[in-house]
């Protein structure tokens, strides 16, 4: 392992220490020390204030899907700033309707379904928002379900239908805590099943809930469920990019249109390309009620997420004006920036592109697999790939290595032709043992080749005796 110190400046130094005295620690995580502090992006990289370059493979949570300072969105968003930079919500602006438009009809033309798009800041703000229409539409059931390992957000609603109790646990009773049901990770799953037969297992194991009142969720003599909807990431994002069986959703929905429970998509992570189409929801053959997005929406400038729900659950004779609102919701610099990302994407078969880039990527991790045995699983769809660090066995979680090479990365001395580099890696996972790699789209394939071996170089580093 390198023994590189990390060289913290004299103007590093002091912003740190009033970083320390001054801010709140409770919106952020420091997972080295020093934290490093950064001073431009471009591309696939992030500079810090010695102008070090790190590859970065998780792009802000995959909410720069489309590169560090694109030209293309940047320009948008500064020709909006000199026309219509503000407006209140309540008034219309052509932003709000034509990207409304965009995505409604996409949905339509997608799901067979008329539905209406609603807005707000960020993604935690529009599963409230979602909540608020899924309790609308079931005479204010409040009640859902969702998965082991799914994340939806910090704020106490979406906290009460987020998996993890460290989110909770400050906060007092949650009375209306979601019922988390199993996901289909198959990697640490029962053994002797295929994939396909184990995410059949899950669905069945779930239907069970249904067969007698004594299960405690259904109610036969009337025939209504106690839970208004089930919350779904089509493939898991914090939880470490878990993706399930292609039949699993298929069948999961007709067991939910059985019993009148909302299927609500939260697309946040995996929208807009991520995983080679704009929601990931597509690669599974279901309509959902509602789907939840935000974050690449503006490629992280702006803020500006939102929902798309169907017709009958979004109306204006169900759903009225003032149902929920935020002063910045639709925001025309927002909007800006959302249209000119889906006209950027429509003018090539960005798709296409994102699942070959995907496939040689996944290719280059599971040569890695072949050649470290810490690597216990990889997998990808598109550009949302997974790299599942374990022990020697290849199966027993180990966090404290990979730890070890989200530290290594972070110094910034990595070697590759000449050149000195860092690597950025996000941690996710049951265990947080897992590397969740969210490349830029726009990553190039020498980069993935690059990304490729200062992966290796890292692996090295932690195993070499």
């Amino acid at each position: 392992m390198s023994n590189t110190p990390r060289i913290t400046s004299e103007e590093d130094q002091i912003l740190l220490d009033k970083e320390a005295r001054y801010c709140s620690f409770g919106d952020t995580v420091h997972y080295i020390e020093p934290p490093r502090i950064f001073s431009r992006c471009e591309g696939s990289y992030v500079y810090d204030t010695n102008d070090q370059a790190y590859l970065d493979l998780q792009m802000w949570y995959s909410a720069v899907n489309f590169g560090y300072a694109n030209p293309r969105l940047n320009n948008a968003l500064k020709q909006q700033i000199d026309t219509l930079p503000q407006i209140a919500s309540q008034y219309l602006h052509k932003g709000k309707i034509e990207l409304s438009e965009m995505i409604a009809v996409d949905a339509k033309k997608k799901f067979g379904l008329d539905g209406r798009v609603h807005f707000n800041v960020g993604g935690s703000q529009s599963i409230e928002d979602s909540l608020k229409v899924v309790r609308n539409a079931s005479n204010g059931k409040s009640m859902m379900f969702a998965f082991e390992g799914g994340y939806h957000g910090r704020t106490l609603g979406a906290s009460s239908i987020t998996s993890s109790y460290r989110y909770r646990r400050r906060y007092g009773h949650f009375g209306e805590r979601a019922q988390f049901i199993p996901f289909p990770y198959h990697f640490r799953g029962p053994k002797g099943m295929s994939k396909e037969e184990y995410g059949s297992y899950c669905v069945k194991q779930f239907a069970r809930l249904f067969e007698t009142e004594y299960n405690g969720v259904w109610d036969p003599k009337v025939g209504q469920c106690e839970y208004a909807a089930f919350y779904v990431e089509p493939i898991q994002g914090t939880g470490g990019y878990v993706i399930p069986p292609m039949n699993f959703y298929s069948e999961l929905k007709q067991v939910l249109d059985q019993h009148g429970i909302l299927m609500v998509v939260d697309e946040i992570q995996m929208g807009f390309y991520r995983t080679g189409k704009l929601w990931s929801i597509e690669h599974f053959d279901v309509k959902p009620d509602v789907l939840v997005f935000g974050k690449a929406l503006t490629n992280g400038l702006n803020p500006l997420g939102g929902i798309w729900a169907r017709e009958e659950l979004i109306n204006p004779k169900i759903f009225p004006p003032g149902s929920t609102h935020s002063t910045f919701a639709s925001n025309p610099l927002g909007t800006a920036v959302g249209l000119e990302m889906f006209k950027m994407t429509s003018e090539v078969d960005y798709g296409a592109m994102v699942m070959a880039k995907g496939k040689y990527f996944l290719a280059g991790l599971q040569d890695l697999q072949k050649r470290y045995k810490i690597i216990g699983d990889v997998d990808g769809l598109g550009l949302a790939l997974r790299m599942e660090i374990c022990g020697e066995d290849g199966f027993t979680p180990d966090k404290a290595k990979l730890d070890e090479m989200v530290e290594e990365g972070m110094k910034g001395d990595i070697e590759i032709d000449g050149k000195r580099l860092g690597l950025i890696l996000d941690v996710g996972g049951y265990y947080k043992n897992v590397i969740t790699l969210a490349p830029s789209l726009e990553i190039s394939y020498p980069e993935i080749d690059l990304a490729i071996a200062l992966l290796d170089r890292l692996l090295h580093r932690v195993t070499k005796k």
